[in-house]
């Protein structure tokens, strides 16, 4: 106990604890039965994938079996066009790897998997082939068209109070502990669509709704216990599947939570552990050794590093609730490539966005998004690399030459970087070399990365302070930066609650960060859906970033167009969106003055005598000798030669 106690104490002094906090150890999993585990006559069987498709770029499907001792079966079929390929024994004997084989012109195919023991079959398990709805390069992904707006589902609302505590689960609703679940779900967030499409949001990114059956802080999602089933907390497969289309119908993307590197130490395999390395540190995890990662994310590019310091880093676990998983296993490999094209194809996802992008092996990453993007060309993948070092998130995009030869299907990467630039430029004086400069700078690092519009532009997240709360509550800050991440290149992101102001009274606490969105409860007095109750100036937020969403969709110049920065002077930033018949010139202040702006400058991209149209007041101006930019403020001015 005082070695398990040591074991948490350090974990919870490093930063990803305090995203992650878990309090149990490995131990015996709960039996809470998935979608995809069924009784047959003689055996109980778990079998995942629980179907596939046909048509698919990779037809060949690997199956993994559990139930007691199965390796003492054999498994046949007898199907047109299915064709058992090979089978696989494990060091335990409770697990057996079905390779199934799809021929070009099956379409559908129910049939039966038979088990038998010599010459008789003891059992059979269904299985099913189904039919694609639509080929894989049809499927749109996310790009800098889109806005995604991102969600914490147990915090944004409680549509369906019933699903609030379930038989079987380990955690029940505490909406007074911080690190509890506050009964947020699937439904919630079917309740509010109409709120969300009407802000002008076109993608949604919801933090993980698989099953996190663990004893405490299991809301936050990310240690799966089932990635094959949503949390019966938050719906079903279902009620997902409902989500996406629904969104769709409103114009709005779905975009996957996804994490590769581990799981939660409840897991259902973690009882029964196919393999002796299933999991990184294995044998000293069943020892109750806890191996933490050394979080140094610059030992894969480091061309100096040793390979004791690559394992300590990738082969090291967040917290000890949370199992680092082996992608060298070839098995773990194709398991988990196999489960993100399952949910991209039964749930009609647009993209992913892929949880510590660094952690896992680098060469299973390269393999696992050329997979995905293999089966889906025109979806989105975006990864989290989270370094304020533009020359390490660069290094995992697609397109990137990398000294150390590493190759990449990765399209998209948060932008950490600028996100800090922006806090840091907003909040300091202005000089030559600090305050807006540091913005200007940092954006100018984009010849480091293969495609900078690909990356995702963001004021927060759901693992930082909220941004309101980082620019000190200063709400002149709050719309220049809001305006900056919604105008510069990139895809922009915008956490739920940011846009009326939520702040965290507590810094770097995660559960005080994830508040709940006010009204999503019935007994709310204060509802950001409605307006009741909210401060005039989280009003003023709200509509604010309401017109520049709206304003934003549909406009060419964020679909195709390219971008023009001058360095700041006078504590004035501008630069211009432009395509080739279209314009918009930004200008952000942080003078407490107006300040009466030369327009010589710009002659490059403004031509002489221009008319600019304010985009928040509909006020039209001359472009001649100056412009007035107000203090403290955004000026966004469509550009025109007729002021139409």
């Amino acid at each position: 106990m005082k070695l398990r106690k040591q074991f948490l104490l350090l974990a919870f002094c490093l930063f990803f604890q305090l995203s992650y906090g878990q309090t149990a150890s490995i131990k015996s999993s709960v039996d809470v039965k998935a979608s995809n585990q069924q009784i047959t006559e003689q055996k109980e069987l778990r079998v995942e994938p629980p179907n596939w498709w046909s048509g698919m770029k990779n037809n060949i499907v690997q199956l993994i079996v559990h139930g007691d001792k199965i390796a003492d079966y054999t498994p046949s079929i007898n199907q047109k066009g299915i064709t058992l390929d090979s089978i696989h024994k494990a060091e335990s004997p409770n697990y057996l790897f079905i390779d199934l084989s799809i021929a070009p012109t099956v379409t559908t195919a129910s049939f039966n998997i038979d088990f038998s023991k010599g010459n008789k079959v003891a059992f059979s398990y269904p299985y099913q082939i189904l039919e694609r709805t639509a080929k894989g390069d049809t499927k749109q992904g996310f790009d800098n068209t889109d806005v995604i707006y991102l969600i914490t589902p147990d915090r944004f609302a409680n549509g369906n109070t019933e699903n609030d505590e379930v038989k079987g689960y380990l955690e029940g609703p505490n909406r007074e502990f911080i690190g509890g679940r506050h009964g947020g779900d699937i439904a919630g967030v079917l309740e509010h669509l109409d709120y969300i499409a009407d802000m002008g949001f076109t993608a949604l990114w919801l933090n993980p709704v698989l099953e996190n059956n663990m004893e405490s802080y299991s809301y936050h999602g990310y240690a799966i216990t089932d990635f094959y089933k949503v949390d019966d907390r938050y719906g079903d497969n279902d009620m997902y599947v409902e989500l996406s289309k629904k969104c769709k119908e409103k114009g709005i993307k779905i975009v996957n939570d996804m994490i590769m590197n581990h799981c939660g130490s409840l897991h259902w395999w973690m009882n029964d552990l196919p393999f002796s390395d299933w999991v990184n540190y294995q044998k000293e995890a069943l020892q109750k050794n806890f191996k933490q990662t050394t979080h140094k994310r610059t030992i894969i590019q480091d061309p100096y590093s040793a390979k004791i310091d690559q394992k300590e880093f990738s082969d090291g676990w967040f917290v000890p609730t949370m199992p680092d998983l082996n992608q060298r296993n070839p098995y773990m490999a194709k398991y988990l490539i196999q489960n993100t094209i399952w949910w991209i194809e039964y749930a009609d996802l647009n993209g992913i966005r892929m949880d510590t992008y660094s952690y896992p092996d680098k060469d299973f990453m390269r393999d696992w998004t050329c997979a995905v993007m293999d089966e889906y060309p025109n979806l989105n993948i975006v990864g989290e690399e989270w370094s304020l070092n533009p020359g390490l998130v660069a290094h995992w995009q697609k397109g990137k030459v990398n000294a150390n030869g590493y190759t990449s299907c990765l399209p998209a990467l948060f932008d950490f970087p600028l996100q800090s630039a922006l806090v840091d430029g907003l909040n300091s004086d202005e000089s030559d070399f600090s305050g807006m400069a540091r913005i200007y700078e940092m954006l100018a690092n984009d010849f480091i990365y293969a495609d900078p519009s690909n990356l995702v532009v963001f004021p927060d997240n759901h693992d930082m302070d909220r941004f309101f709360t980082q620019v000190n509550e200063d709400f002149d800050l709050f719309k220049l930066g809001m305006t900056y991440v919604l105008t510069t290149r990139g895809i922009p992101q915008i956490y739920y609650g940011t846009e009326i102001l939520i702040t965290n009274d507590v810094r770097n606490d995660h559960g005080v960060i994830r508040a709940d969105f006010p009204g999503g409860w019935e007994n709310d007095t204060v509802n950001g859906f409605t307006e009741k109750g909210l401060t005039e100036q989280q009003k003023e937020a709200q509509q604010f970033v309401k017109k520049l969403l709206n304003w934003r969709k549909n406009n060419d110049v964020f679909d195709n167009g390219k971008l023009i920065h001058y360095a700041p002077k006078e504590g004035v930033y501008v630069y211009f969106r432009y395509t080739d018949n279209e314009k918009v010139m930004i200008a952000l202040s942080k003078n407490e003055e107006d300040v009466a702006l030369s327009l010589d400058r710009f002659n490059e991209i403004l031509p002489k005598d221009m008319i600019g149209k304010d985009i928040f007041t509909g006020e039209k101006l001359e472009l001649k000798d100056k412009l007035t930019v107000p203090a403290n403020s955004p000026l966004i001015l469509e550009i025109s030669d007729s002021g139409i």
